[in-house]
């Protein structure tokens, strides 16, 4: 059976290329919305962070219709660290929108997630996005596309893919570069004609593969994937489990169907092969699984996840100030977190510790752990975190370190101080290609180089480059590569720091605190340009005398102190550091909180 009324289509890119912004103007050209309807921009960020960010973290559904042909879409996410979301997707659709920067062209991210849709063998459309910008480079960046299939061993099918010239945020799409779109029809025809029509059994017993999950208070766990084979209805019996593990089959029931109409789930009875919904009722329902009619069970196989690549631990927080601004601070309830977010979230791993108070937790990348992080202290959670570290793997008796290719667009009066960096850090320039009036630089560059480099690339470039990484491959380690160039400048004592006291400890560095901040001894306050630590007294008050000098009094002058993000304090970690983590602040401190216990172990080293 050919369902030709229904078409299922991911699109994927690398991060900030326009995927959401795209798909809002999809969704107003096709009467999703009614005419006077107000409409926030990328109404599919719904998540708070992702607003804040504007970037895409999950992988979401929608659809629209044109010309009585129903579209699923799936908008993906285009930061590295969550490729997991955008491999486990792909299953669901037969075809894929490849969206490219006009200026910047592929990007790391965009190989990655290409190379995932090509080994699928989806079918690809080409959209060269943002061609209003004015450094575009429509010719180039379609030459440079084609290169890319080229070099990924695309079939000749894929590299005769149509290539299409859009402006997401004027809703415009066009065949020929020259000639300026009106609409989004160009794009919406395409689809029609290009991508294919669910091809599926509608004879045979149920097959539904569960790509991801959400969850809901009311109805617990909700399975969200396409019906392979078959009809699925409400109150069937069925047989769920795992193509790898056999042995974990239950029996279920399903209680409710949801059809995904726009931004919206509406209840259904039942639905076919080849549509794409929501299922609730299967309490132990997790992405992989299959559901089937109950007494013919037959799994399905599921793509392979990314293994992650970096670890940090998460631990009950035991500063001086814990369980003062959060509303969780157990250890179980921590744990109950990690282990709720593993039902939704394939790639992090959770492992128990030696001891019962942390928690090693791995993921894709820094910027993966740092939303999990965010998330929590959203949610009322209090941690300390350590400082990231990268997962190390023995390949034939070799240790091994992951490495990544990292894509960098600099000025090119930043291109020697960039090279200096990396060099330091163990890169290696493997190419050098001018970009208009910029040079675009790509590297193979060990995980861990990168950490704490991100400030310093923006420091060095005046905050003119554009940075991207994504894993390449495990290859032989590298050696040493020194995490950090500053030292920290750590508090004498607990109290509330005071003017003259970070005016005397502003002269040792740079500070991160301000005056009425409370502190403990042990809490890092600033950073020292040297490599050792400093002890400053920021809680120290002037004597107070009878006698009045002119001009000695005259108010003292902060310099404004730096406020560091979350992910600002884990690059800046030591490995002697924690992070202290509380849904109001966060705080950088030593591990051993005593300055005279630190002392005597720096005296045994």
């Amino acid at each position: 059976m050919v369902r030709e009324d229904l078409r299922n289509v991911a699109i994927i890119a690398h991060v900030d290329h326009g995927k959401t912004t795209l798909v809002d103007e999809m969704l107003k050209q096709s009467g999703t919305f009614r005419e006077n309807q107000e409409v926030e921009d990328r109404v599919m960020d719904s998540n708070d962070i992702e607003r804040e960010r504007g970037i895409t973290i999950l992988a979401k559904n929608t659809s629209i219709r044109y010309k009585d042909v129903k579209i699923n879409i799936i908008d993906t996410p285009g930061h590295a660290d969550f490729g997991g979301e955008v491999e486990r997707v792909l299953k669901m659709v037969n075809g894929v929108i490849l969206l490219v920067d006009a200026a910047e062209g592929p990007m790391p991210q965009t190989r990655f997630v290409l190379q995932k849709a090509l080994e699928l063998g989806h079918k690809i459309i080409v959209v060269v996005n943002k061609i209003d910008r004015p450094d575009a480079r429509l010719n180039d960046v379609g030459d440079e596309v084609l290169e890319l299939l080229m070099d990924l061993d695309a079939s000749d099918e894929q590299l005769d893919s149509p290539i299409l010239y859009c402006s997401g945020r004027d809703g415009t799409a066009s065949m020929d570069p020259n000639v300026p779109g009106e609409n989004l029809i160009p794009l919406l025809d395409e689809i029609l004609s290009y991508i294919p029509a669910p091809v599926a059994p509608d004879e045979g017993e149920l097959q539904y593969l569960v790509s991801s999950i959400d969850y809901n208070d009311y109805v617990g766990r909700i399975a969200i994937g396409r019906v392979e084979r078959g009809e699925i209805k409400v109150n069937q019996e069925v047989t769920v489990g795992d193509y790898h593990n056999t042995k974990k089959e239950y029996r279920g029931k399903i209680v409710t169907i949801y059809q995904i109409e726009g931004l919206n789930r509406v209840p259904c009875d039942s639905a076919k092969a080849g549509d794409i919904v929501c299922v609730s009722g299967l309490e132990n329902i997790t992405i992989g699984d299959t559901i089937c009619s109950y007494g013919s069970f037959e799994p399905l196989p599921f793509v392979k996840i990314s293994e992650p690549t970096v670890e940090m631990t998460f631990s009950v927080n035991d500063s001086p100030f814990a369980g003062r601004e959060g509303k969780f601070v157990t250890s179980r309830q921590l744990r109950d977190r990690l282990f709720k977010e593993l039902l939704k979230d394939v790639s992090l791993r959770v492992s128990e510790t030696d001891t019962t108070d942390s928690f090693r937790v791995a993921g894709r990348g820094e910027m993966h752990l740092s939303i999990l992080i965010e998330n929590m202290r959203r949610e009322g959670y209090e941690l300390a975190v350590s400082t990231p570290r990268v997962l190390f793997k023995e390949i034939d008796g070799v240790l091994c370190e992951p490495i990544e290719r990292l894509v960098i667009d600099v000025p090119e009066g930043s291109v020697g101080s960039v090279m200096e960096k990396l060099g330091s850090r163990k890169g290696e320039l493997s190419q050098m290609t001018p970009v208009g009036s910029r040079m675009r630089l790509e590297f193979l560059i060990p995980s861990r180089g990168l950490f704490g480099y991100r400030s310093e690339f923006l420091t060095d470039t005046k905050g003119e480059g554009i940075m991207s990484a994504v894993f390449y491959e495990y290859q032989p380690h590298k050696g040493d590569i020194a995490r950090r160039s500053t030292g920290s400048l750590v508090a004498f004592e607990s109290g509330e720091a005071v003017t003259y006291g970070l005016y005397n400890a502003q002269e040792r560095g740079e500070l991160f605190i301000g005056a009425g901040t409370p502190v403990y001894e042990g809490m890092v306050v600033g950073a020292s340009p040297k490599t050792d630590d400093l002890v400053v007294n920021v809680c120290k008050k002037k004597h107070l005398t009878n006698t009045r000098a002119s001009g000695s009094d005259d108010a003292l002058r902060l310099i404004p102190s730096r406020n560091l993000s979350l992910e600002d304090c884990l690059e800046f970690l030591a490995d002697d550091e924690l992070l202290e983590v509380t849904p109001k602040s966060m705080r950088i401190r030593k591990r051993t909180l005593s300055n005279s216990l630190r002392a005597k172990e720096r005296a045994k080293m």
